[in-house]
């Protein structure tokens, strides 16, 4: 974050999964995770405690907010947005709720959002439940609501293991959403012990 405030590196998409572990962001009340198993980690995003882990898909984008664009009610409705054209690939209807800022499918929550910004630069984002074990929300209240209310991906659609499907429309739909254009790929290395061919016309 901090080499993209000095322009050290251009804006990032960061795409992963983590590790079981619930964190907790600047809205969490003191006594809200006492009951967790996973490892707790107090981080600088808005919003109340949420868990990551296996089969959830996290995005982080870390970018430089332009003129046109430095409004952080938008920029939370822009992410809401990324999610609900990914869903709407599986015929899925997502919205936005009042209950809080994210993704809901009905009455259940498909994904969180939580940001930070720090001058105009932007880093968490938000959470997809794909493949989620939802058994891991019952030890605490996700994002101050009920565990019940939490939802993923594949209780609505029959889709394939791992998270790559996910991750291809998520960077489609960030681009879409965002204005972006993918960098062009880096050409590969020459293998070693093989001379260098041109390239076919």
């Amino acid at each position: 974050m901090e080499a993209r405030i000095e322009d050290r590196v251009p804006d990032l998409l960061l795409l992963t999964e983590h590790d079981p572990v619930v964190t907790t962001g600047r809205g969490t009340e003191k006594d809200a995770t006492r009951d967790v198993s996973v490892p707790v980690v107090e981080i600088e995003r808005g919003g109340e405690a949420t868990y990551h882990g296996p089969g959830q898909l996290v995005v982080y984008p870390v970018m430089k907010l332009e003129e046109g664009r430095r409004d952080l009610h938008r920029y939370l409705r822009d992410l809401e947005e990324v999610v609900i054209r990914l869903l709407g690939e599986f015929e899925i209807e997502g919205h936005r709720d009042a209950r809080g800022t994210g993704v809901w499918v009905g009455d259940k929550k498909i994904a969180s959002v939580g940001v930070a910004v720090r001058r105009w630069v932007t880093w968490h984002g938000f959470a997809l439940n794909v493949h989620t074990d939802l058994g891991a929300f019952e030890s605490f209240n996700p994002c101050g609501l009920p565990s019940a209310t939490m939802t993923r991906l594949v209780d609505h659609v029959d889709m394939g293991p791992g998270l790559m499907l996910a991750e291809v429309l998520t960077v489609k739909h960030f681009c879409e959403v965002f204005e972006r254009e993918l960098p062009p790929p880096a050409a590969p290395p020459p293998v070693s012990g093989f001379p260098e061919l041109p390239l076919l016309q």
